[in-house]
């Protein structure tokens, strides 16, 4: 428990930061998800729709603080390669 004044704003502060913060993050798993359930349907149309929907979600993410840049990175690439993949079959 806190006993100072600034002590309480804090708690407040945090609870505040963490809900923001596990909504943002629960709208990028989501949209992850998403783009790969279209992925796994073959469905190349929806896919390449869902891909930059989450392309800008995960840049979001990064100015929010949810990813580290090269994280993200390496999400944008591996789902890029699997769309494009679906769409050279």
């Amino acid at each position: 428990m806190p006993n100072h004044k600034s002590a309480e704003k804090r708690v407040r502060q945090s609870k505040k930061r963490n809900l923001i913060n596990s909504a943002n993050r629960t709208r990028l798993r989501s949209q992850i998800k998403k783009l790969r359930a279209a992925i796994s349907a073959g469905d190349a149309g929806d896919a390449q729709a869902l891909l930059s929907a989450t392309v800008s979600v995960i840049d979001k993410s990064i100015q929010k603080g949810i990813l580290k840049r090269n994280t993200a990175a390496r999400h944008k690439s591996r789902l890029t390669q699997h769309v494009n993949a679906m769409a050279a079959k």
